[in-house]
């Protein structure tokens, strides 16, 4: 059984790891990147290298925007959880704010008033899953608004096929130097307007590294933009480029881009 001091205590270590931590993955591709580039978007790879170093050697967040928490929960059918999930995920965040700590990022939408502990109406955003066995899975990934900001939705029609990669590549056009590039790509192909968006979140947990050929190109087509690190310019302007695809409706074509940038926090725990 999953008692409610183990998943408060897990979510908030995950949190603090995804805030002070780069998985090895994210970091591999930034290393690689450098290597390839030269002038100032070598110093801006070595730059944020260093950064990522001081963090974890400090256990100190790597960027000041420390994100709106969102929370993936896979939990197992035969999980005993006795307990609201939830409430618990609302108190672990709150907590992690004070002792990481995190910037009180949560407002309300209309009046601006600030929660002050990152949680609020509908926030921590928690996905929940239910899947075979007695374990429950966590990801956490602290989402920065800048990349938030520039990632798109858009409902094409069934015969719109051909325009996938052209949207993916433009809104990484038109976003620029804004989500602190080079970026990480999520896409989320099919299901329906909402599910979409929750592929291409979720397309951000996999590990970066492994992209099969229609990710690949894509993937080749964005660096060819020569937008580079931080919009000056470079061979890398997008790090990975990972795809979820759902069925959707015979009439419908959903397609969801969830940009990401350089820091692709996330941590992962079994319970």
């Amino acid at each position: 059984m999953v008692s409610r001091r183990e998943f408060v205590d897990t979510l908030i270590e995950l949190l603090r790891k995804a805030e002070t931590e780069l998985g090895e993955d994210v970091l591999e591709l930034i290393r690689d990147a450098e290597k390839r580039e030269e002038g100032t978007a070598k110093l801006i790879l070595q730059s944020i290298l260093k950064n990522v170093e001081l963090a974890k050697e400090n256990s100190i967040p790597m960027c000041q925007d420390t994100g709106i928490p969102i929370i993936f929960l896979d939990v197992g059918r035969d999980a005993e959880l006795k307990f609201d999930i939830y409430e618990a995920s609302r108190e672990a965040v709150s907590r992690a704010t004070k002792l990481i700590p995190l910037r009180p990022n949560a407002v309300h939408p209309l009046t601006r008033e600030n929660s002050g502990d990152n949680t609020g109406l509908n926030v921590p955003i928690v996905h929940c899953r239910i899947v075979e066995g007695d374990e429950v899975t966590i990801a956490v990934m602290p989402k920065g608004a800048g990349s938030e900001n520039v990632s798109k939705q858009m409902m094409l029609l069934p015969g719109d096929s051909e325009r996938v990669v052209d949207f993916i590549v433009d809104v990484v056009r038109e976003a620029g130097g804004k989500p602190c590039p080079p970026v990480f790509v999520g896409v989320g192909i099919g299901g329906t307007f909402d599910e979409s968006t929750i592929l291409a979140k979720r397309a951000l947990l996999r590990d970066v590294r492994k992209m099969n050929r229609f990710e690949k190109e894509i993937l080749n087509r964005i660096n060819m933009l020569g937008i580079g690190p931080m919009g000056l310019g470079g061979k890398t302007t997008a790090l990975s480029v990972l795809v979820e695809i759902a069925h959707c409706h015979t009439a419908s074509l959903p397609l969801a881009v969830n940009v990401q940038c350089w820091a692709n926090r996330r941590a992962f725990a079994v319970l």
